[in-house]
C-alpha cells in the first residue's frame, strides 16, 4: 500500500462533504481485500498469486499499477524490478516487452490482471506519485477493460485528484496517513468513498469520525488474527491484508459468534 506524504495537502477539521456513494451497511461483514494478492504463498502482484487470494477468500484484490516506458500499465510495487525479479532496471525506463522479457513473463499487465480477476472488485493502488497523464492512461485501461463498475483506486491526495479528474464517476479510497482528518476543500475535490488508514492509526474515535462524516472506513495491512479482531470489533468496513485466508477464518468466526449472541437475545 502506498504511504504518501503530500505537503500540498495540509489537515484541518472535517466538514459536511460525504462520499459518492453509499457507506457499508454498520452490520454487513468487513470486506477482505488481498494485499497484492497472496504473497505468502505466491510471488506478490502476479496473475497465481490473484488467484490464489480469491481461491483463498477474498472478496476482492488489491493491486498496485506503473507504467512502462512506452506506457502500458503493468502491476509492481517498487520503481525497478530489483526486490521481486532481481534485474536492477526502473521499469519506467523499459518497453512493456522489455518488462516481459526480464521477467519471463511474470510482470502482468494491468489488462491481463483484471481479465484474470473478471467478476471481482481490485483495487488500484498507484505507487510513486504518477502524473496526471500516467492517471488517465491507467483509467483508459480501466474503462476499455470493461472493468469500471468493479476497480477502484487508491492512493494519496495527489493521485486521487488526478483520478477523479480523469473520471468524474471512478470509487475512491483516500489514503491518508495521520489522525488529523483531510480539510474539507480536498475531500470535497475528490469525493472519495473510502477514508484509508495504517491499521496501527485507527481508535474507536477515528473510526466513529470517518463513519459519523459519512465514509467507509478501509485500513492496510494487519496480517495477524489480533490485530484483525481488534479491528472488526471497531467496525472497519474494509481490511486490506497480506494474509486474507486468516482474515477470513477471522470473519467466519466473529459472524458465527454474533449470530450465536443475537439467537441467545430472543
Amino acid at each position: 500500500m502506498t504511504d504518501p506524504t503530500d505537503p500540498t495537502d495540509p489537515t484541518g477539521p472535517t466538514g459536511p462533504t460525504g462520499p459518492t456513494t453509499a457507506v457499508p451497511s454498520p452490520t454487513a461483514p468487513v470486506t477482505a481485500v488481498a494485499h497484492r494478492g497472496d504473497p505468502y504463498r505466491v510471488r506478490e502482484n502476479t496473475l497465481g498469486s490473484l488467484r490464489s487470494a480469491l481461491r483463498h477468500g477474498a472478496d476482492a484484490v488489491e493491486i498496485d499499477v506503473r507504467l512502462t516506458r512506452d506506457g502500458v500499465p503493468v502491476l509492481l510495487h517498487d520503481a525497478t524490478l530489483t526486490r521481486l525479479w532481481e534485474r536492477d532496471r526502473p521499469v519506467a525506463a523499459l518497453s512493456a516487452a522489455e518488462v516481459r522479457e526480464l521477467t519471463d513473463g511474470g510482470v502482468p499487465t494491468l489488462a491481463e490482471a483484471l481479465a484474470a480477476t473478471e467478476g471481482h472488485r481490485v483495487m488500484l493502488d498507484l505507487p510513486g506519485a504518477p502524473g496526471d497523464r500516467a492517471v488517465r492512461r491507467i483509467v483508459e485501461v480501466v474503462r476499455g477493460c470493461g472493468a469500471g463498475d468493479r476497480a477502484y483506486y487508491c492512493a494519496g491526495a495527489a493521485a486521487m485528484l488526478a483520478v477523479r479528474a480523469a473520471d468524474p464517476a471512478a470509487e475512491i479510497a483516500l489514503t491518508w496517513t495521520t489522525v488529523a482528518p483531510p480539510r474539507p476543500a480536498l475531500l470535497a475535490a475528490v469525493r472519495p468513498r473510502w477514508l484509508n488508514y495504517r491499521f496501527g492509526l485507527v481508535d474507536r474515535a477515528l473510526a466513529e469520525r470517518v463513519h459519523g462524516d459519512g465514509y467507509a472506513l478501509s485500513v492496510w495491512t494487519p496480517d495477524t488474527g489480533r490485530s484483525m479482531r481488534r479491528l472488526i470489533g471497531l467496525g472497519v468496513d474494509s481490511i486490506t491484508t497480506n494474509r486474507v485466508d486468516v482474515l477470513c477464518a477471522v470473519r467466519g468466526r466473529t459472524l458465527t459468534k454474533g449470530r450465536v449472541a443475537a439467537s441467545a437475545e430472543r
